[in-house]
């Protein structure tokens, strides 16, 4: 299992503000990182708890508590409740929740969200606006630099960074979105022209489903899994991938679109200019089509599929939950996962008809393959992909919390 001494690279940056380098023991600034993220991810923990997970001699971590704590990241206290032992009760290290935050956003085709979260994962603040229209680079940029100024009215060295999250193929070096047909985005310097509205601020820009991924592994249901496989579906279909607990994002950055593999050649015409892709069988359009609704707004898309073998259209459903098996399974056959985590109106079909997935699943995987492989939903529900976004900014943090911690007044 991967756990928590591995915090997984970025998977697309742009840097504005980064940390200023100072000498720093590397085993030290390791371990530093390791104990903090044991306190975010998992908890409080005592001083004895974080010996036995790290591995280190008590007065090792009572050493980088004490650093910790004179950073401004950590505080010690006593737990609550009765002492049932002689003696004091042992104090537990948790994260100072009014310390350090960070700006986590989605960029979706029917809205954009972004929410103020802090270091123990908690959000503080949320705003959320319609997409505009024409989802200009320039109308979304200047809608999430309004809502990112409503949460945080200046640009504060408490928070560390912006993880922004886009339904598209993202260039992980700069976050320039190659190509989002959903967003009619093609080769936008999207990551370019928030640094350049947000100076100051470190800017990530990921694909959604990557962040999902990230977040799961982290945080969720995939949590010490070590190969996993993110499906999230609303207008478009992709994947984000976790192998030997580490993304898998490609040499660009555009791994996991799997929404574009062909799977009826002689099908529809898609948005990427192929024919028959995946996501003309089981995307938000497909959904519509088969069960009869005109909107495809997520929510209007998830009432019909709870609905649908009530309205009649069991067939449909049956046939859409086919589809969704038989793409899943060809994705099985590829990277060989134990989990796939599905998101987005396509998790409704899995619930809707789960035996019908997972016979077509079988159908089309390899038997090998096919029988180490479970089905889940996300464990962090809607909030998801927010939470990878936050993520991922994180790891700016944790390449060198001295550094980063320093800069904080």
């Amino acid at each position: 299992m991967s756990g928590l001494s591995h915090p997984p690279p970025l998977t697309g940056r742009v840097t504005g503000r980064a940390p200023v380098a100072r000498p720093v023991d590397g085993h030290r600034r390791r371990s530093l990182a390791v104990l903090l993220d044991h306190l975010r991810v998992t908890g409080p923990l005592s001083r004895a708890e974080l010996t036995a997970l790290m591995g280190l001699n008590r007065s090792t971590i009572a050493a980088l508590v004490t650093e910790l704590t004179g950073l401004g990241a950590v505080g010690e206290e006593r737990p609550g409740g009765m002492q049932t032992g002689a003696g004091r009760p042992s104090l537990v290290v948790r994260t100072r929740r009014d310390r350090l935050y960070v700006l986590a956003a989605e960029v979706a085709v029917e809205h954009v969200s972004i929410a103020l979260i802090g270091l123990d994962g908690a959000v503080r603040g949320r705003r959320v606006a319609i997409t505009p229209a024409e989802p200009t680079l320039e109308r979304v940029v200047a809608v999430l630099s309004e809502l990112a100024a409503e949460l945080a009215p200046a640009p504060s060295p408490r928070v560390v960074g912006l993880g922004v999250a886009v339904p598209c193929a993202v260039r992980r070096t700069d976050g320039c979105v190659r190509f989002a047909p959903n967003l009619a985005w093609v080769d936008v310097p999207f990551g370019r022209a928030l640094s350049a509205a947000l100076p100051g601020l470190h800017v990530v820009v990921a694909n959604d489903a990557d962040l999902g991924a990230l977040a799961e592994h982290r945080r969720g249901v995939a949590r010490d899994v070590d190969e996993v496989v993110f499906v999230r579906g609303d207008v478009g279909v992709g994947a984000g991938l976790i192998m030997g607990g580490l993304p898998l994002v490609g040499a660009g950055g555009y791994a996991g679109e799997i929404g574009h593999m062909s799977v009826r050649p002689d099908g529809l015409a898609c948005r990427c200019g192929s024919r028959g892709c995946w996501e003309t069988e089981v995307g938000a359009a497909a959904i519509a089509r088969a069960l009869h609704v005109r909107a495809k707004a997520s929510h209007e898309l998830v009432a019909a599929v709870r609905g649908a073998r009530e309205a009649g259209y069991g067939p449909e459903l049956e046939a859409l939950a086919c589809w969704l098996g038989l793409g899943i399974g060809s994705v099985v056959n590829l990277v060989n996962p134990s989990l796939v985590v599905v998101d987005g109106v396509l998790q409704e079909l899995l619930l809707a008809a789960p035996d019908a997935v997972r016979a077509a699943l079988d159908a089309t995987a390899l038997r090998a393959n096919g029988e180490q492989v479970r089905l889940a939903r996300p464990q962090l529900g809607p909030d998801v992909v927010l939470a990878g976004a936050a993520e991922v900014v994180w790891q700016n943090l944790l390449a060198d919390p001295v550094a980063v911690l320093s800069a904080v007044p």
